[in-house]
């Protein structure tokens, strides 16, 4: 089952999609996030009787516009790892990415002037949580993810490595292209590719079950920390591949469209445009 967030003029709506380009609207959600606060989300979307809707690419929003909370994984692919000269953690690395950040999965992504000299690409995939986790086992995370998505995590390195807190270059806002939907779990198996194109070029690739830390021990530790709601996202991580780790360093140019596709979720493509 995969579910959308939908621009309209009327204002944005939950649906469920039926194909590439149609949906049936979920009377009474704004977005997903939203039906997601109801403990039977997941039978409200099944036996939707809402119309039939046509969209575009630029009618998707960020598939959870506004979650709660968004942690972010550093270091969890190995080859990132090694890329960037860093020991393998022993606990997963994360930050926190703000509900600003996000934007619609095919939206353009405007950078001011004074960050786009450093501007890098991270393909990921975010974990979408469908129920309240608290201090929640590793064998039991299976139950409270909602679903994936695709998310273009644009980072900017110079505003990240200005101090040891990496969170000024991870949350810019509006530069985090967020869907095109949330693929529920039951409809989504690890091991297919990660893949990121700058302008078509494939630059990161890396099978999804690679990671250092899965969502289910992520789930785990995070949710001993601090309780997860339903809407809120995990972002796990990027691959090897990026920018700022090549010789000598490419970065992300005005009018370059990144795009990033996984296996099984679809993709999102981003334009990015320099503020004059």
């Amino acid at each position: 089952m995969r579910l959308a967030t939908i621009r309209s003029e009327q204002g944005s709506f939950a649906a469920l999609v039926t194909s590439e380009t149609t949906a049936l609207k979920i009377v009474g959600y704004s977005n997903v996030g939203d039906l997601l606060q109801n403990p039977q989300w997941r039978e409200v979307a099944e036996h939707t009787t809402g119309e039939e809707v046509v969209f575009r690419h630029k009618d998707l929003e960020a598939v959870v516009p506004a979650p709660k909370k968004i942690i972010c994984v550093g270091m969890n692919y190995t080859n990132h790892i090694k890329e960037m000269g860093r020991q393998l953690p022993s606990h997963p690395t994360l930050f926190i990415k703000f509900p600003d950040a996000l934007t619609g999965p095919f939206d353009d992504i405007s950078i001011p002037s004074y960050a786009n000299s450093t501007l890098d690409w991270e393909g990921e995939m975010a974990v979408v949580i469908g129920k309240r986790a608290r201090r929640v086992l590793a064998a039991d995370a299976a139950e409270y993810i909602a679903g994936y998505a695709v998310i273009n995590d644009y980072t900017v390195r110079d505003y990240q490595y200005r101090t040891m807190q990496w969170h000024q270059g991870k949350s810019f806002e509006k530069t985090a292209g967020f869907g095109p939907w949330l693929t529920t779990s039951d409809s989504f198996e690890f091991g297919g590719q990660l893949a990121t194109y700058l302008e078509g070029e494939q630059v990161q690739s890396t099978p999804t079950d690679d990671l250092l830390f899965s969502p289910a021990t992520l789930i785990e530790y995070i949710s001993h920390i601090y309780p997860l709601d339903p809407g809120d996202v995990i972002v796990t991580g990027t691959p090897g591949g990026v920018g700022h780790a090549r010789s000598p360093k490419r970065y992300i140019g005005d009018g370059e469209t990144v795009k990033i596709e996984i296996d099984g979720l679809g993709y999102v493509a981003n334009r990015t445009v320099f503020e004059q």
